[in-house]
C-alpha cells in the first residue's frame, strides 16, 4: 500500500478514536525560529490535527527569545492539564540549549519522543515501524542496516529494530566504503538517514527482496526534494521522497498525541 493511502487510513481510525473520547487531544507547538521548512512542517501538523479532530495551537517566539523565557513557557504548559502534548520545533536559536529544552518537556507530554524518559517513541522511527508492520514486513531475524546515527532517527531506529528482533548494523561517516558495500549487499531492510542526496545508488548491490526506507529530504539544484537514495533502486520496495517518511513522521506525532490524552484517564 502506498504511504499516502496508509496515512489516510490511520488518520480515519484516529478520528474515530477521538470522537469516542471525552474531549479532543490538545497539542501545543512552540516555534522560536524563522526557518521556512519549520513553518511548513508546523502547518502540516496543524492540518493533520484538524483532519483527525485534535486541537493544535502554536506559540511563536522571535529567534532572540531568551532561554529563560522559553523554558518558563514550557513549564507553564507542563502544568496546564488541558494540554496533552508539547513539541518545540527544531532548530533552536544558537544561544538556547537544545538539551535543556528537550529535557524541560514532561515525559508524559513529550509526544516528539525526545526526552530521555519520554513515554513515547521518536516520531520518525515509530512511523516507519507502523508502516512496515502494516506491510507485513517480517522483522525477526532479518538483517537491518541503519545509515546514520543521529539521536532523532538513527539511534532510536536501531533500538526499535532490535526490539523487533532484527540483526541491526549501524553505518556512519567513519564506516569504510568496503564495509558499507558488504552490509548493504546482505541487508533485508535499509533505513537511510544521512542527509546526502542520492547516497544510495547503483555503486552498491542490493538483495532483490530488500526494503529501502528513505528518510532523507534534500533540496537539489533543481529546487525539488530528493531523498538519500536515487529513485528506482533494484529492490522489492522503496519509500518515495517526497510523500514518504515525512508523512509517517507526522502520523506518528498524531498517534502519540492521542495516546498522551488517553494516558490521562
Amino acid at each position: 500500500m502506498e504511504i499516502t493511502e496508509f496515512v489516510k487510513l490511520r488518520k480515519e481510525a484516529l478520528a474515530q478514536e477521538i470522537k469516542a473520547m471525552e474531549r479532543p487531544p490538545h497539542l501545543m507547538i512552540i516555534l522560536a525560529n524563522d526557518d521556512p521548512a519549520s513553518a511548513a512542517y508546523d502547518r502540516g501538523k496543524m492540518k493533520d490535527g484538524a483532519e483527525i479532530g485534535a486541537k493544535v495551537d502554536m506559540t511563536k517566539f522571535s529567534p532572540d527569545v531568551s532561554e529563560e523565557e522559553l523554558l518558563g513557557t514550557i513549564e507553564r504548559y507542563n502544568e496546564d492539564p488541558s494540554i496533552d502534548g508539547i513539541i518545540v520545533q527544531l532548530p533552536l536559536p544558537k544561544h538556547i540549549s537544545e538539551d535543556k529544552v528537550k529535557q524541560a518537556v514532561l515525559p508524559s507530554k513529550d509526544v516528539d519522543g525526545f526526552h530521555p524518559l519520554s513515554a513515547f517513541h521518536p516520531c520518525t522511527p515509530y512511523g516507519i515501524i507502523l508502516y512496515l508492520e502494516h506491510e507485513d514486513f517480517s522483522f525477526r531475524g532479518k538483517n537491518a542496516v541503519v545509515l546514520g546515527r543521529s539521536n532523532i532517527v538513527g539511534k532510536p531506529m536501531a533500538q526499535m529494530l532490535l526490539k523487533k528482533d532484527c540483526n541491526v548494523t549501524v553505518l556512519h561517516s567513519k564506516t569504510s566504503e568496503m564495509d558499507k558495500a558488504f552490509y548493504l549487499a546482505h541487508a533485508d531492510l535499509i533505513v537511510v538517514a544521512i542527509g546526502r542526496q542520492g547516497f544510495l545508488d547503483n555503486r552498491f548491490s542490493y538483495k532483490k527482496d530488500a526494503v529501502v526506507v528513505d528518510v532523507g529530504i534534500n533540496r537539489g539544484e533543481d529546487m525539488k526534494l530528493h531523498g538519500d537514495a536515487i529513485p528506482n533502486l533494484p529492490v522489492a520496495m522503496q519509500t518515495p521522497v517526497p510523500k514518504g517518511v515525512g508523512l509517517l513522521t507526522r502520523l506518528a506525532l498524531m498517534e502519540n498525541l492521542v495516546q498522551a490524552c488517553q494516558n490521562k484517564k
